[in-house]
Order: structure tokens, then C-alpha cells, then sequence
């Protein structure tokens, strides 16, 4: 008896041993290169840091934080932010949601149309931005002139249909699962009971699918909050536009210009790497970060509430 608990405690200790030897590798690499970079960042957004002489920094406090606050660039920057976000957010999941309900259906070479709409998801979003610069500025010139990404007014549109062209198929995946899962009886009940395809589709498939919303709109507004490549390469923040007088009011200054197209990362980049100002820049990612961890906190907690409800 005493044997076999021996040789039990044996066993368990040699399976914690290679345990923490598989763990330790991958354990190392991400706090090496994601938990030491996020506080030494923490670190870096309370002194004037410039990025090119470590170590003749000096501690500002939050004067860092409270210039963002004050800034109107910044700020005007989380405006087209949400503003695209809001954007790409609907205009994605209705797409992805639309082209699951035709891939569902029993038609012929449905496997192929998945495979299609799939594809433009595997494209880099830099390539992206260069492919659709192109057909912007020259295929599609025909239809939009002057260019939606030439006009400071219609910029952010132009960048929300390059990205649901390019998202929408891998949104389309997660709906095509929850798709599959609702039960077929329930349709065809709803069919010999008189129901028409939009009745079916509210009472039945929405609320059997309602997790997969939830999924799918978190995945888009995370996704859309951190765009940088492709507007690097499509619109490199640009083109230039007035800011709107009601918007520089609230910071009590005259319009100024500002790029259409300056979401929060690529000011970030522009203030850590263009103008040198590092320090500014990681009090700008940190603000950032928390931004995206309250807003897709609250999107996750609300779209589960409604979940219940449905």
C-alpha cells in the first residue's frame, strides 16, 4: 500500500516536472516580449522620453496624459476612429451575415463560394491598401470621381469598404458555424405554419445565433480600433480635410487642418516615431490600450444581455 502511494506521488511529481518544462519556453517568451515591454512602456509614458538616448529621460508625472487630453489632433483622431469603427463594425457583420445565409443554402458550388469569400481575408493588409489604391484612383474612377479616398469627407467610407471586403468572408466563417447548428425542424415548422422567411429568420435563427453575434461583433470593433497597415499603404492618413468647427469649439480653438484618415494607431506612430516623442507616444498606446479593454468589455457584457433577453 505505502508502494503505490509512493509511486503515485512518483508519477504526479514527473508530470508537474514536464509540465513546467513544455511551459517554461512559451512562459519565458511572453514575459520577455510582452509583460517586461508593457511596464517598461507603463514607465515610459510618465517621463519625456524621446526614443534616441535610453537612460536621459526624466519623470514628468501625467504632464504626458494631460496633453493628450488637451490635444485636439489626438482627440480628433479617436473621432474618425469611432467613426470608422462604427462603420466597419455594421457594415461587416451585415455583409458576413448576408453571405452566410446564401453559402447555407443548398446550392451548387456553395463550397466554392465560401473558398471565394474567404480569400481576400488571407491578403496582408498592406497589399490590400496598394490594391485598392489602385482601383480607387483608377479602375473604379469611373463610378467614384472624384475618389472616395481623395476627399477628405468620404475618406473614412472608402477605408470601411476595403476592410469589409477583406474581413467580411472570416466573419462569414463564424456565422456559417452558428448557421449550421440551428435546428432544421424548427424551419420547417415555421414553414408549414405559414412563416415567412424574414419570420423565421427573427423568431428563429437570430436568437439560436445571438452568441456568434456576440463573438463576431467583438472580433470586428477590436479589429477595427487597431487598423494601422492598411492605412498606411491606401491612404497614409491622409487626404487632408478642415477640422469640423463644432469639434475644434469643444477644445475652444479655431479649425485647423487635419488628416481624414488619422486613426489612433497611426497617430501613436507619428508621435513616437515621427516626431520623436516616445514618451508621449507610449502615455498615447496606454490610454489606447485601456480605451479598447473598456469599450469591448462593454460590447461583450451588453450583447450577452441581450443574448438572455432573445
Amino acid at each position: 500500500m505505502k508502494q503505490n502511494i509512493l509511486f503515485g506521488n512518483s508519477r504526479r511529481a514527473q508530470s508537474n516536472r514536464s509540465f513546467w518544462l513544455f511551459l517554461l519556453p512559451s512562459l519565458s517568451a511572453f514575459i520577455i516580449f510582452v509583460i517586461v515591454p508593457f511596464f517598461t512602456g507603463i514607465y515610459y509614458s510618465f517621463t519625456n522620453w524621446s526614443g534616441l538616448n535610453t537612460g536621459n529621460e526624466s519623470f514628468v508625472g501625467f504632464d504626458n496624459y494631460r496633453q493628450i487630453l488637451s490635444d485636439p489632433q489626438f482627440g480628433f483622431s479617436f473621432l474618425q476612429t469611432a467613426t470608422y469603427s462604427l462603420l466597419a463594425v455594421v457594415i461587416i457583420n451585415i455583409v458576413a451575415f448576408g453571405l452566410a445565409l446564401i453559402v447555407t443554402q443548398n446550392t451548387l458550388m456553395k463550397n466554392v463560394y465560401r473558398a471565394g469569400f474567404f480569400l481576400p481575408n488571407l491578403i496582408g493588409g498592406l497589399v490590400l491598401g496598394y490594391i485598392w489604391q489602385f482601383l480607387y484612383n483608377r479602375a473604379l474612377i469611373v463610378w467614384f470621381e472624384p475618389s472616395l479616398i481623395a476627399v477628405g469627407e468620404t475618406s473614412i467610407l472608402g477605408l470601411s469598404i476595403v476592410v469589409t471586403w477583406q474581413y467580411a468572408g472570416y466573419i462569414m466563417m463564424i456565422y456559417i458555424a452558428a448557421l449550421q447548428n440551428v435546428p432544421q425542424d424548427l424551419i420547417e415548422a415555421a414553414t408549414i405554419d405559414g412563416a415567412n422567411a424574414w419570420q423565421r429568420l427573427k423568431a428563429i435563427t437570430f436568437p439560436l445565433v445571438a452568441q456568434a453575434f456576440t463573438i463576431a461583433l467583438f472580433l470586428t470593433l477590436v479589429t477595427s480600433f487597431k487598423q494601422y497597415d492598411t492605412v498606411v499603404s491606401l491612404t497614409q492618413s491622409g487626404p487632408a480635410m478642415q477640422m469640423p468647427v463644432w469639434f475644434a469649439n469643444l477644445y475652444g480653438i479655431n479649425p485647423i487642418t487635419v488628416q481624414s484618415t488619422e486613426v489612433i494607431t497611426y497617430n501613436i506612430y507619428e508621435t513616437a516615431f515621427v516626431r520623436f516623442q516616445l514618451g508621449v507616444g507610449q502615455a498615447k498606446a496606454i490610454l489606447f490600450f485601456i480605451l479598447i479593454g473598456v469599450i469591448g468589455g462593454l460590447q461583450v457584457y451588453f450583447t450577452q444581455k441581450r443574448e438572455v433577453e432573445m
